[in-house]
């Protein structure tokens, strides 16, 4: 692989200007995809094969007027005030009068309305599902009563749902990742060239995405997802390759011979790195959850793009830097300079000794502290999120919180029983029987009279519990509510609604996620067992990943679900993580991790297959590589920390729980437990049973073959002297 990546990182080099105008035309094409092609995204959550999405199916073709978007508009007269039916009767006009709108349901007919006569409710019911409402019949929607004199008016409901807006709070995130690379590197023009191949990389990742938009559905979350791992990575492909290709020029090789080799060997990690990721993000699609699978595809798209422009379009401009990528002091010195590492020691290395020397200590101290900061997790809850947990102030949390206010929290997280019969007469049966199991039920509050479609044979039944649609008592009574009419004959009886439909995916996650991280930790065994011919290194790499997504769980459960320090992060109600985080999580810092364990430990590998001491080879991988790591985790850290500073709290949550991630996995588990394992371990870190060693096909992803080769090459090539 080294050897091919090298060949490429000098075609590159050497063609410079083709390369560009390559990744130009591309961009430039996708460009005018995005404009022209690119269609809405969604909030839908679909879930094949469960309860609550079969009923969805079964309202689309039996009571199509039912199957639609709902909205739900909230009235409420002054303090100490009631509602009088005159004033309430052409906001319920107005709203019936929307474009796509079948129904808007007269609160004082429908008995929504509250006991003290402050507070109604008026249902409203589209003809579409909420992604396919136009952007004209929601502004509509949301108009409805303006004119009401005297009356607060605030609308709710699936059709509020919209889509994720990608704003300058980003920028940050970026702006701090240039703060990182110009003290990295000492040089603007280093730092900016690196920032610049990775905003291509990042464009062209995006536009191809927005460009599939319209064939393809996609929830709103998907594209920022993609925006922030896109960043986040190719800012530190580049990072790492620029950085290797700094480090050839010091030791006095021509420019583009140092950038085939920082292609051939930082490339070579790269790939693998990238790879990992690639696969863990497509690993998503095995649980079988099509949003899931669509989200990891996504960000699994913009990854690989970001590895393509490192290993093509940076060479093309190293090219065009030239040796203006080094410092000036570098630039006017003659010969090898501290850069290598042989005339200067950095911190790196004094870190690699310290931590030889209190190897226990660290090693005791880390797991310890990582276990404590684990322990919140044992009481996670997962759901999709809903209004409640909206930010201050929106639209839908206002609706949210002042029918909360005038109801009780269970009118938000209505239920729907879909009761499907042969013939009108069962089906009309089945539903009285269904309505008194249901009154019946533990947690609920109140159960509406039936709704027929024409011929009869489908009927719905709103289910209104007595708490909120994250709470455990309404997860429990809809478990109830299908053990109860589970035995009902002549019909088929499904609970669905979005409060049902967000149990239901919530339990699937959960059932899934033992099974993604046994492949997750499974893989990364195998991957670094191929990276690195040992046996225990990819062990200990598994632990310490474990260690990392423990701690992460804990730490996002202890802000995010029961908020501790919430207004640090701008969680203005704690609740359940979104539910599915924690898989998402487990996916995307597999890959990082990987990152982190190749850059250090390749070097340390090198350095004891060349015959150091493993002390001492230890030593060097920290040396060599703690610079670079230290300032990607940065980097990374900054880029998602951005995406914290949003008001959606499905992106904040993601952002804060990647950028804590990196921050413990590479301070904590790469730069501090594994050289403590590796001290500890010594000679024995790289055993690999013979049988094996010739079983595994070398991946020379250290490029210690193509460094052999060349160096063989630079011999022949050296006059003899006469």
């Amino acid at each position: 692989m080294a050897t091919l990546l090298y060949r490429l990182g000098r075609f590159s080099f050497r063609r410079r200007g083709r390369i560009a105008a390559l990744w130009l035309l591309l961009l430039t094409l996708l460009g005018v995809g995005a404009a022209t092609l690119m269609g809405p995204t969604s909030d839908k959550f679909s879930m094949p094969g469960t309860e609550s999405q079969r009923a969805l199916d079964d309202l689309d073709r039996q009571f199509p007027q039912a199957g639609g978007a709902t909205g739900a508009i909230v009235l409420a007269a002054p303090e100490g005030g009631k509602l009088d039916p005159a004033a309430v009767a052409p906001v319920v006009k107005e709203a019936a009068g929307i474009d796509g709108v079948t129904a808007a349901m007269d609160p004082f007919q429908t008995g929504s309305v509250s006991r003290d006569g402050r507070y109604a409710l008026i249902q409203v019911q589209f003809d579409k599902a909420a992604d396919e409402v136009t952007d004209e019949q929601k502004s509509a929607y949301e108009a409805v009563g303006a004119d009401a004199e005297g009356l607060r008016v605030e609308h709710g409901g699936e059709v509020m749902g919209g889509e994720v807006e990608i704003g300058s709070t980003e920028a940050l995130g970026v702006l701090v990742a240039a703060v990182v690379l110009v003290v990295t590197f000492g040089s603007l023009v280093a730092a900016g060239m690196t920032l610049l191949n990775a905003l291509i990389g990042v464009a062209v990742g995006m536009a191809g995405l927005f460009s599939l938009t319209g064939v393809i559905e996609l929830t709103s979350t998907a594209p920022v997802l993609a925006l922030m791992l896109g960043l986040a990575v190719g800012i530190d492909y580049s990072l790492f390759i620029t950085s290797r290709y700094r480090q050839y020029l010091a030791e006095g090789l021509k420019p583009e011979e140092a950038a085939g080799r920082a292609t051939g060997t930082a490339g070579s990690a790269v790939v693998f790195a990238g790879a990992t990721v690639v696969i863990a993000l497509a690993g998503l699609s095995v649980v079988g959850i099509p949003f899931l699978s669509v989200m990891g595809l996504a960000a699994a798209g913009t990854v690989a793009v970001a590895v393509l422009v490192a290993l093509t379009l940076l060479p093309a401009f190293l090219s065009f830097a030239g040796k203006k990528i080094l410092p000036r002091k570098q630039r006017r010195a003659d010969g090898p300079t501290a850069e290598d590492g042989t005339a200067a020691e950095g911190f790196g290395f004094t870190w690699g000794r310290l931590v030889t020397k209190l190897r226990v200590p660290f090693l005791v101290a880390g797991i310890l502290g990582l276990g404590a900061l684990t322990l919140p997790a044992q009481d996670m809850r997962i759901a999709l999120p809903d209004a409640g947990t909206a930010a201050e102030g929106t639209p839908a949390r206002e609706a949210y919180d002042l029918t909360s206010e005038g109801f009780g929290e269970g009118f938000n997280g209505r239920l729907i029983a879909v009761v499907n019969g042969d013939d009108a007469q069962s089906t009309k049966a089945a539903a009285e029987k269904a309505t008194a199991l249901i009154k019946d039920t533990d947690g609920i509050l109140t159960v509406a009279p039936p709704q027929l479609n024409e011929q009869g044979t489908t009927a719905l039944l709103a289910v209104i519990p007595e708490a909120g649609p994250t709470a455990v008592a309404t997860e429990d009574a809809v478990h109830d509510i299908r053990d109860r009419v589970a035995d009902i004959e002549g019909a088929d009886i499904a609970l669905t609604g979005a409060t049902a439909l967000g149990i239901d995916v919530s339990e699937k996650l959960a059932d899934a996620l033992p099974v993604y991280l046994l492949l997750v930790v499974g893989l990364s065994i195998l991957l670094l067992m191929l990276v690195f011919r040992s046996v225990l290194v990819p062990l200990k790499a598994a632990l310490g990943f474990l260690l990392t997504v423990g701690a992460t769980f804990g730490i996002t459960v202890a802000i995010f679900q029961e908020g501790h320090l919430a207004g640090l992060v701008g969680v203005d109600t704690p609740g359940p993580l979104v539910s599915f985080l924690p898989i998402l999580l487990i996916g995307i810092l597999f890959g990082l991790a990987m990152d982190y364990e190749v850059f250090l430990v390749s070097r340390m590998r090198e350095d004891f297959v060349h015959g150091a001491d493993p002390q001492a080879a230890m030593v060097s991988g920290m040396g060599h590589n703690a610079r670079v790591v230290t300032a990607a985790a940065l980097i990374m850290t900054s880029v998602f920390g951005g995406f914290v500073l949003m008001d959606d709290p499905i992106i904040k949550s993601i952002g804060f729980a990647l950028a804590v991630g990196v921050v413990i996995d590479a301070f904590v588990v790469r730069m501090a437990l594994v050289p403590a394992v590796m001290s500890l371990l010594g000679r024995a870190a790289w055993w690999l049973p013979g049988p094996v060693d010739k079983a595994l096909p070398d991946l020379d992803i250290e490029g210690e073959k193509l460094n052999r080769q060349l160096d063989a090459k630079t011999r022949d090539e050296t006059p003899v002297p006469v």
